[in-house]
């Protein structure tokens, strides 16, 4: 099994790869605070969660946009498994043009996201992964990354309502029955999903403004599935396009 790790600013999403199928897949917390053993200990009890021992670990793969996080995941995976993990980054044949400024600072989850869309659906191609911030990528026709457009995260515009105001309180992440809000907590939501879903839907038509035709639109990460329900646009979900992504990556390099 294929152990693929990505390791975000809120969260450490974990799944498990046999013969290209997706086994599993499970979140932990991001804590920079924790040490390896820590990890370690998290790792073996996500694998019991689902019957799996460390036996059945031939390889681990990493991204990650938490660099202190990187060499304590390494070692917790070394730990529980005796392998060397692979970290998508600088020498790690990834099969994907980056056509940017600076691409060495284009994060790894946006490269294993765009790698996925390719191999798996094709290009040109609209990639949007909803996370602790929202991402909106392009990959053109010949399955080069052309750039980026990074957007406050839901549960961070949530999050900043409720906190930097005096009489917003917290409310939980779902949409209202109407778009017009009769009460506080049905105004925010409605504000937040079908907002962000609005936005969304305008940055698409922006976007293939700018690049002169109509292309499809792919969505993951963990917040994808509550907000692009809600768009105008045809847009197709899959929740894990990283953890496939990594997959991908680790064929290309081992």
């Amino acid at each position: 099994m294929l152990l693929a790790v990505d390791i975000g600013n809120t969260n450490i999403t974990i799944g498990g790869f046999k013969d290209d199928a997706l086994s599993f897949v499970a979140r932990i917390k991001t804590d920079a605070q924790k040490t390896s053993d820590e990890y370690a200990g998290k790792l073996l009890n996500t694998l019991s969660l689902f019957d799996i021992s460390k036996t059945e670990i031939s390889g681990a793969i990493i991204s990650s946009v938490v660099p202190p996080l990187n060499r304590i995941m390494k070692n917790a995976i070394r730990f529980i498994s005796g392998k060397e993990p692979l970290i998508v980054g600088p020498g790690i044949k990834t099969g994907l043009n980056i056509h940017c400024d600076n691409p060495v600072s284009v994060g790894s989850d946006l490269i294993c996201a765009c790698v996925a869309a390719h191999h798996l659906y094709g290009s040109p191609s609209i990639i949007i992964d909803m996370g602790t911030a929202t991402k909106i990528m392009v990959v053109d026709k010949r399955g080069a990354f052309i750039g980026v457009s990074i957007i406050p995260g839901v549960l961070m515009g949530l999050k900043a309502l409720s906190s930097g105001t005096a009489q917003l309180p917290q409310v939980s992440l779902e949409a209202p029955p109407s778009v017009i809000g009769k009460n506080t907590a049905d105004c925010m939501k409605s504000g937040v999903v079908y907002g962000n879903a609005s936005m969304i839907d305008g940055m698409i038509d922006r976007f293939t403004e700018e690049v002169g035709e109509d292309i499809p639109v792919y969505a993951t990460g963990g917040l994808s599935s509550t907000i692009v329900k809600y768009c105008k646009h045809e847009i197709t979900l899959d929740e894990n396009m990283v953890l496939k992504g990594l997959n991908i990556i680790y064929k290309k390099n081992t």
